[in-house]
């Protein structure tokens, strides 16, 4: 096995152990709102400035697009399937760790919502965050795996110039 291949194979488990974990913390949250913590269904005021609501997103973010997605699910699904594809191909050429982890935590929680999307219809929502009467859109834990991606990407891109994963000279070349 070469180096690269085997430098290859190394970036696809972080992505893929970030993708799981996306995926793990979302499933088992999303079961947990659906099936325990909101039956039967209500608002549960944990902080002054935060909830626990129960609801079902048919847009994308924030519930934008919702007319044009709400009678085709699917459609929207297949889009957001290519773009977490197109981060897993960007998580393997990336040389940063740091961005191949965030890349799979970022499509991670893509897939998430795609599950709840072809399985519902709708994401499901379940925090939300709000100051007296202004709400922040109901999110979940597949948009926290999102953000937090997000955010390590652009800190691996600002304040981590030196790749985690280098290739290193062949023995044979050695002297």
């Amino acid at each position: 096995m070469t180096l690269q291949s085997r430098t290859l194979i190394r970036r696809a488990v972080w992505a893929g152990a970030a993708l799981a974990l996306a995926l793990a913390i979302d499933f088992v949250t999303k079961w947990l709102i659906v099936n325990v913590v909101m039956v039967p269904p209500r608002t549960i005021e944990i902080l002054p400035f935060f909830n626990l609501t129960l609801g079902f997103n048919t847009g994308v973010s924030f519930g934008m697009f919702r007319d044009l997605f709400e009678e085709q699910p699917l459609l929207l699904a297949g889009i957001t399937v290519v773009i977490a594809a197109g981060f897993l191909v960007w998580a393997v050429r990336t040389t940063k760790r740091i961005e191949t982890f965030a890349l799979g935590l970022i499509a991670g929680g893509a897939v998430g919502n795609v599950v709840d999307r072809v399985r519902h219809g709708a994401v499901t929502d379940f925090l939300d965050f709000h100051v007296g009467d202004w709400h922040w859109p109901a999110f979940n834990m597949a948009d926290v795996m999102i953000t937090i991606g997000v955010v390590l990407l652009i800190t691996g891109s600002l304040w981590l110039a030196n790749p985690t994963v280098q290739e290193r000279p062949s023995r044979a070349g050695r002297s």
